[in-house]
């Protein structure tokens, strides 16, 4: 028998087939071959159609049973990842109202500092545990000021995963996890945020009932069936915001445990049962996968806007033929390039940095001393430069780091990158053969009693290396070092 485990992205959708009781991966397909269209009425606004999304869901899963000869009867369980802190609004038919304002939109970030402002960091910090900012809250509050007639309208709100839940099954749900996104769960009373409801004067009777994970969420009904291609009575037994989903994926779900992800952007998602924060701007803070109120597991998440789209840059624009080719080059050099210092910061503003945007920048290239064997370890030095100062931000707040784990690809795939990180860290980065599409299929047959278990099974089928930190980090630490002050004085000369 198998699980069925989709990855609603913003930019495709990824489904996976594993075996239920051995979690391997039996296939996988993505969809479609071109990015899905992203909507920009203005500028800074993005958005996409929800039956857009649940079309290609149903087009991926046709594919996966059709590609793998699996029999639709042979699926026990569906779980659901998807893109985060994203708005659907529906009426009473379950008939979407508008396109869903999804994760990058910024039309609501003033609606969010001024709640922050009128409400005070103490309470937000103390409940939310964060600043209300862009997140589906205040989204949903733009739709109330902007769009009274769709507001009126309204019967239920949905993050992007509970609207595809509901596509199957007729059924609107939402988790603690999904609402946490959203800045609606209060940590401190341990219920929907009510005080900020009443604050931004929205009916909280419009969300939807509050489902756990792991268990039975909902049940793929007749007409849910009949499109995707699934039984009906399939249960779905799981659904998580991508970055959590992405951490279980890596088996991590103990607090101290960080997953790290290197794309286009970078990622750094800590555990932790502290539920206490000085980080009001820098770090976010969501319910994990796990989260309940007898154990309150909480995913720091510090998001590093510029990452891999450097790297992705110098390729583009250098005539590289490939990563690896680069990687190669860049491991014949010295620690520290040189003297040659990267800046990976020219995908707009970093929140770390307090939303500051200093652009890209490369200092000290010497064309008689550098070459581009030294650019591509530069740049790959300047990144993992930026995780380690990002995730000293996270260890000073309440957290005490004691193991990295990655997927086996995008940036981590680089020993440079990676043996940079775990030595400035002081702790091992171990890498794993998986994705999150699989992550959901096998989160959808694990029952919380046994995560044990899922974590040295997954673990055994997953783990592909590790990288351990080197005895001898002075020559890492006097590259950082260097990196760093030329950074401080960037944010200073802004200031």
């Amino acid at each position: 028998m198998f699980s069925l485990g989709l990855d609603i992205g913003s930019s495709s959708v990824k489904a996976a087939l594993t075996e239920t009781l051995t979690g391997k991966k039996i296939a996988f397909v993505q969809e479609p071959k071109d990015e899905m269209e992203m909507i920009s009425v203005q500028s800074s606004w993005a958005e996409q159609d929800p039956n857009h999304w649940w079309k290609i869901v149903c087009i991926a899963i046709k594919k996966l049973l059709q590609n793998s000869r699996v029999d639709a009867s042979q699926v026990q369980r569906i779980g659901i990842a998807y893109q985060m802190h994203g708005l659907v609004v529906v009426d009473q038919s379950g008939d979407c109202l508008r396109n869903s304002i999804i994760w990058c939109d910024s039309r609501a970030v003033s609606i969010g500092e001024k709640a922050y402002r009128d409400l005070g960091a103490k309470k937000c910090m103390d409940h939310l545990l964060n600043s209300p900012a862009n997140f589906t809250a205040s989204k949903l509050k733009w739709v109330k000021e902007n769009e009274p007639h769709i507001y009126e309208k309204m019967h239920k709100y949905m993050l992007p995963g509970d609207y595809i839940a509901y596509r199957f099954s007729g059924e609107m749900t939402t988790t603690i996890n999904g609402l946490s996104e959203g800045t609606i769960w209060d940590f401190k009373s341990q219920e929907v945020a009510q005080w900020l409801f009443d604050y931004y004067n929205i009916d909280s009777s419009m969300t939807p009932t509050i489902v756990p994970n792991f268990v039975t969420q909902c049940l793929v009904n007749k007409k849910g069936a009949e499109e995707s291609g699934l039984e009906e009575g399939t249960p779905i037994t799981y659904r998580a915001g991508d970055q959590p989903n992405n951490a279980f994926s890596l088996h991590v779900i103990y607090p101290g445990e960080v997953a790290a992800t290197g794309g286009t952007s970078g990622v750094v998602y800590a555990l932790t049962k502290k539920l206490q924060s000085k980080e009001h701007q820098r770090i976010n803070h969501f319910a994990h996968i796990n989260y309940s109120k007898e154990s309150p597991i909480v995913g720091k998440l510090l998001c590093i806007n510029g990452a891999g789209i450097q790297y992705r840059w110098m390729k583009n624009n250098t005539g590289a033929n490939s990563y690896e080719e680069m990687n190669q080059l860049a491991a014949k050099q010295d620690i520290g390039s040189d003297g040659l210092l990267v800046y990976p910061f020219g995908n707009g503003a970093e929140r770390m940095l307090n939303n500051q945007n200093l652009n890209a920048r490369y200092l000290n290239l010497n064309l008689n001393q550098h070459d581009f064997g030294s650019m591509c370890r530069a740049t790959l030095e300047g990144i993992a430069f930026s995780f380690v100062y990002g995730i000293k931000f996270i260890e000073n707040d309440n957290f005490d780091l004691t193991l990295i784990k990655a997927g086996n690809d995008n940036l981590f795939q680089s020993d440079v990158f990676s043996q940079t990180i775990a030595t400035l860290v002081g702790k091992e980065i171990q890498l794993y053969n998986t994705t999150g599409a699989i992550g959901a299929a096998r989160a959808s047959s694990t029952n919380v009693e046994d995560l044990d278990a899922f974590v040295k099974m997954s673990t055994k089928n997953d783990y592909f290396k590790s990288f351990i930190p080197e005895k001898d980090s002075s020559k890492y630490e006097m590259a950082f070092s260097n990196w760093t002050n030329e950074l401080e004085k960037m944010i200073n000369s802004q200031n």
